[in-house]
């Protein structure tokens, strides 16, 4: 079994409030007994417009945010995903940067945001993410004690085909810390990270940011723990908080025993 917990933050603009924040809520779900604890996209950030985001952002090895969450895992002795930073480039761009922490605090997993939000909102709400931000290009999975994970951020949850390559890898978890729209979380959030894991039968971590941020932008929060035959283990609502659930992990085998979709993939041809 492994105690898994998601840390719901509403970050601001501000990074030294945001981390001293993040950090508090991760000792929380720690002294809940917590091993792999997942944070939000932007956790330690959410700035509006490319310039400040570029001008707030540091280079991998000298982020303030990931020294501080390196330092957190080794002292709570827990495993951390960091949802997302802004990771400066040498292009003048930034990627949108995922990390998996072990608990002496050692990177085991760094996966970039690989689909870009460009998008026009009903109602006039507009986002052009690769004005900004490199894509990535090289899906992620990484090794923990309880199995593989398979790494993902926010708008990756709209193609299935990636999770699908995770889990046909041996993915036994999925993780998808996002900033959704207050707009689209309404609409598809739950239904999208639900049909991941029914499709995949596989657990699916999904931390998310809630609340007012600015620019006038809101983030969905409703935060996600599902587990491999799609039922909720651990819901967030539109409020800060720390969620907690158990992980069974012999659910996954167990799952694709009862409908091995997995073995049944075909190649399709036009």
């Amino acid at each position: 079994m492994l105690k898994a917990a998601i840390v719901q933050v509403n970050a601001s603009a501000d990074m030294d409030e945001n981390i001293t924040t993040a950090c508090e809520m991760v000792r929380d779900a720690a002294h809940q007994e917590a091993k792999f604890i997942a944070m939000p996209e932007n956790v330690s950030m959410m700035e509006f417009g490319g310039k400040n985001v570029i001008a707030k952002s540091f280079a991998q090895d000298e982020h303030p945010a990931l020294h501080a969450f390196r330092d957190l895992a080794i002292e709570t002795k827990t495993w951390l995903l960091i949802g997302s930073l802004a990771i400066r480039l040498d292009n003048g761009k930034v990627a949108n940067r995922s990390f998996l922490i072990n608990e002496e605090g050692s990177i085991t997993g760094r996966y970039d945001k690989i689909h870009l939000f460009d998008v026009d909102l009903p109602g006039g709400e507009s986002y052009r993410e690769s004005n900004t931000f490199d894509g990535g290009d090289q899906a992620v999975l990484a090794e923990t004690p309880w199995g593989k994970i398979g790494m993902s951020i926010c708008y990756d949850v709209r193609f299935p085909h990636l999770y699908r390559a995770y889990a046909q890898a041996g993915a036994k978890i999925m993780t998808v810390p996002a900033a959704f729209t207050k707009q689209t979380g309404e609409a598809h959030w739950k239904v999208l990270l639900r049909a991941r894991a029914i499709e995949n039968g596989c657990f699916i971590i999904a931390p998310g940011q809630c609340g007012s941020h600015k620019g006038e932008r809101e983030t969905y929060g409703h935060s996600l723990i599902i587990d491999p035959w799609g039922s909720v283990l651990a819901e967030g609502g539109n409020e800060p908080c720390v969620l907690t659930a158990e992980l069974n992990l012999d659910d996954v085998e167990a799952t694709r025993g009862k409908i091995p979709s997995l073995q049944h993939d075909q190649a399709y041809q036009f």
